[in-house]
């Protein structure tokens, strides 16, 4: 491997350490307001659905919002079995087997 690889990833490494050690080590002595706090717990939802909503409507590159597109059926019933049940195995389950359906399906 060539070094400016591995000197990127140790100073990416040592970025990601500062920033969260930073935060960490502030919050420690002194209390975040109120409305950071309240604003900080909305943060990983945000991300998570920044990941999982691309990779649902645009699995091949563009929009794709028909009834071939499994991604999508599979997020939405994941999605609803996540809202009826609130059990995350489940919702896992349920999506997976959606997918394995898809996969399996004879051609037509």
């Amino acid at each position: 491997m060539r070094n400016e690889i591995l000197y990127i990833i140790l100073g990416m490494a040592v970025v990601t350490y500062l920033t969260r050690f930073g935060f960490i080590y502030l919050f420690r002595y002194i209390k975040a307001p109120d409305k950071l706090e309240r604003w900080l717990k909305h943060v990983p939802t945000s991300i998570l659905t920044a990941m999982i909503v691309p990779a649902l409507l645009l699995p091949a590159g563009h929009l794709d919002l028909s009834f071939d597109n499994r991604y999508l059926f599979a997020g939405i019933v994941a999605g609803l079995v996540a809202w009826k049940t609130g059990n995350i195995f489940i919702t896992m389950f349920s999506g997976m087997v959606i997918m394995l359906a898809y996969i399996f399906q004879p051609l037509a």
